[in-house]
């Protein structure tokens, strides 16, 4: 069978898709990429549909030797970039076609948590509950239920990657966020009216308990009108808890189904992947918006995106994609409202 052997591991590389749905009543974590947006872009690079799995890079790459005739790839996330041996590096949002023998290093990127690596035809992982995203703490999806190690021979989605012209893409602004967009919880269900003030005026760090759960985060200490925990209740993601000792947690891909810490604030829809791109170290704060800039945000989130595919050039001829395979493309799930 067609399969990438895993020469080098690197840190928590893990097979990812845009998430498991539909299963938290159950307790199943949605999990997927930390960074949507980047995801999708190495997808469409690479000639896929967005939402077909990748590997999820962070902090130090994994080392490749293919075992296929032929097999297309591309990389998206901050400064991520690729090196084959003998052939050179190539840089994000560009596709290269690699040949049996090939020993490929992708050098993780340094500007954001997580980068992405996508291959024409996907991976062949079997999927779980309808996704082959990785749920490191469960233990299931992706490939084995586990991050990466040497040796691990991953199965390709195609035999041979199909002969044609290598793609490449206009830039995607895929930075860290210095600010993230916020719905705030019901006013003094949890948090007085300064609590709440205190929280948007205040600047947090991303302390080194980060990973892709949550972000803890030290700064302004919130108190709540009910510290400490309470009645469980569902958790969305982007929700930010506010434990007893007043220190703001952000929750991540790989989030809980369910916490009893009382929320302060939801991260919007459309900051979610900028949210996933912090790293120990950074320095974030947060401004309220109301559910209709949220929602406009979100569509211009999938402008962006639709733009970013239709950009994508083949041959050096802006404009590569084709109509049916723009069709094709998913590029974010759901609807604000009819209406819209």
């Amino acid at each position: 069978m067609a399969h990438l052997e895993v020469i080098e591991a690197g840190f928590r590389t893990t097979l990812q898709d845009l998430g498991r749905t539909g299963f938290q009543r159950f307790g199943v974590p949605v999990s997927g990429a930390l960074d949507a947006v980047a995801f999708r872009a190495a997808n469409l690079v690479a000639g896929n549909a967005p939402d077909m799995a990748a590997l999820e890079v962070a902090l130090t790459g994994p080392v490749f030797m293919v075992a296929a005739e032929y097999v297309r790839v591309a990389v998206a996330g901050g400064d991520i970039a690729l090196e084959i041996a003998g052939r050179g590096r190539t840089p994000p949002l560009y596709s290269v076609m690699l040949t049996r023998g090939d020993r490929l290093k992708v050098v993780a990127p340094r500007s954001v948590a997580a980068g992405y690596l996508a291959v024409a035809g996907g991976f062949a992982a079997p999927p779980v509950l309808g996704s082959r995203a990785t749920s490191l703490r469960a233990g299931f999806g992706g490939f084995d239920g586990r991050a990466l190690r040497s040796g691990d021979r991953l199965p390709l989605g195609q035999i041979s990657a199909p002969d044609g012209p290598e793609r490449s893409a206009p830039m995607l602004e895929l930075n860290r966020p210095e600010t993230l967009r916020v719905l705030m919880g019901e006013p003094d269900r949890d948090f007085a009216a300064a609590a709440r003030a205190a929280f948007l005026a205040g600047s947090y760090t991303v302390t080194t308990a980060a990973d892709r759960m949550g972000l803890r985060l030290s700064g302004q200490v919130v108190t709540s009108l009910r510290p400490g925990e309470g009645s469980s209740e569902g958790l969305a993601p982007g929700a930010i808890q506010v434990p007893g000792d007043g220190q703001p947690i952000m929750l991540l891909a790989d989030r809980q189904t369910t916490g009893g810490y009382p929320r302060i604030a939801h991260v919007i829809t459309a900051d979610l992947a900028a949210a996933g791109r912090l790293r120990p170290g950074d320095v974030v704060t947060f401004n309220a918006v109301d559910l209709e800039q949220a929602a406009a945000a979100r569509r211009a989130q999938a402008a962006a995106l639709a733009g970013f595919a239709v950009g994508i050039k083949v041959n050096g001829a802006a404009g590569g994609i084709d109509a049916a395979a723009l069709a094709e493309a998913n590029l974010v799930s759901g609807v604000i409202s009819g209406e819209e």
